[in-house]
């Protein structure tokens, strides 16, 4: 658990009572000893060792599950109602959508960052109540080479003073019940051209590759640099921390393994050498390999390189891509999302990186729910890939509706948990 809580206003004895009662529930359930098995599995996973596919559920529609009252949140500030809130999902996971997920006595904090960003913000058009997942339409900010210098440099600094008055708070309200730690910079979600899209247009910035190389070569050279720029004063002000553990791996599942030095996730100011790293970028689903291999992954290595394993890709489909993945010297896991051929990835990708397979989560928002048909859906993806002796995460996400029927999420993880376990 990471909280991105800001001050911590006046909390009342009700928000605390509240709080430590939520501390508690976690703090039973963490003691449960399935979670030291949970975890050895995964780190076998992520060791490229053969065994049964893990799963996760994640990205989930809470605002549908809020308004049918299933949670409600009571807490007045917003310090406490912000854990409130990341307690409660945390326990709902547990007890209605349980897969492999891992529940520390543990409860970290984010470092209070400052960050003075890119310099420039997409200009968007909302084409939704903006609830849930949104449609948008951006409005190009970036038009030419000139234009690109309004991408600057990001500067960093940490408020350390507040970030101890926060912990030593919350500590207090929790108690003997949940350690609190101050957790810095840990897995960052590096997708470049997802955002330079966003301003300087989707059309657009896919007709420069072509048409105006020189323009898209600038345009993304200059961010990476920004973000490498960014990098080095998260390494300098000792802000990075482990992400070998209970934390998501870019769009995949968690990062346990046995190939990064194990730290305590409140030890700040390790090198990034010691971290995954992530990078994706989904805009280029229908770019050839050799346009994804010179706009992208030819800049995405300068970042990944920094890592000591990493993880590559989200929606974009990369069954036909694998060989280009494969100049990546520290790749440990592959996106295997909705849209891509299931089997040309695993013929190719075999035993050598994990398979990070995405269900489709479009099966939540069928009108009659069947089960027979989600569990003969997954296990012919999971035989296939098994077939091929290939190493499997099953991760569903993108949840964009449930039909505000919660109990579809609880027979899709029961399923799921079913069917990998016929491949032990």
């Amino acid at each position: 658990m990471t909280s991105q809580n800001r001050n911590p206003e006046y909390i009342s004895n009700n928000d605390i009572e509240i709080l430590r009662e939520l501390a508690c529930q976690v703090s039973e359930v963490s003691n449960l000893s399935i979670h030291s098995r949970t975890i050895s599995e995964w780190k076998r996973n992520n060791d490229l060792k053969q065994g049964r596919p893990m799963v996760w559920i994640t990205e989930i529609p809470w605002h549908e599950i809020e308004r049918c009252g299933e949670i409600t949140y009571n807490c007045k500030s917003d310090f406490a109602r912000n854990i409130e809130i990341d307690l409660k999902r945390l326990l709902y996971v547990w007890n209605y959508a349980r897969t492999d997920i891992i529940i520390e006595p543990v409860y970290r904090l984010s470092v209070l960052i400052n960050d003075t960003g890119f310099g420039i913000s997409p200009r968007q058009e909302y084409a939704s109540d903006g609830v849930g997942i949104i449609s948008r339409h951006f409005v190009p900010e970036i038009k030419d080479l000139n234009d690109i210098e309004k991408i600057k440099f990001p500067e960093v600094s940490v408020d350390w003073e507040m970030s101890e008055k926060r912990k030593k708070i919350l500590q207090e309200i929790f108690g003997k019940y949940l350690q609190v730690e101050l957790y810095g910079v840990g897995s960052i979600w590096f997708a470049p051209w997802d955002f330079l899209v966003m301003l300087a247009g989707v059309e657009e910035t896919l007709f420069s590759l072509a048409a105006r190389p020189d323009f898209a070569h600038a345009l993304i050279g200059r961010l990476t640099e920004a973000w490498l720029h960014r990098l080095e004063q998260y390494e300098k002000l000792k802000l990075l921390s482990s992400n070998n553990g209970n934390f998501r791996i870019g769009s995949g599942g968690f990062g346990y393994t046995s190939d990064l030095p194990e730290i305590s996730t409140s030890t700040m100011g390790i090198s990034p050498r010691l971290q995954w790293g992530f990078s994706t970028s989904q805009i280029f689903s229908e770019v050839s390999p050799a346009m994804h291999k010179e706009f992208a992954l030819n800049y995405e290595k300068k970042w990944l390189e920094k890592f000591g394993l990493t993880y590559y890709g989200c929606c974009e489909p990369l069954h036909n891509k694998i060989h280009i993945l494969e100049e990546i010297s520290n790749l440990r896991k592959i996106s295997i999302s909705p849209r891509a051929d299931v089997k040309i990835a695993a013929e190719k990708i075999r035993d050598k990186y994990v398979i990070s397979y995405k269900p489709n989560p479009a099966i939540f928002a069928i009108e009659a729910w069947d089960n027979d048909f989600v569990k003969r859906e997954l296990k012919k993806v999971i035989e296939i890939v098994k077939e091929n002796g290939c190493i499997v995460e099953v991760i569903m996400k993108d949840i964009s509706t449930i039909k505000h029927q919660s109990e579809r999420l609880k027979q899709w993880t029961q399923i799921a948990m079913e069917v990998v376990h016929q491949f032990d």
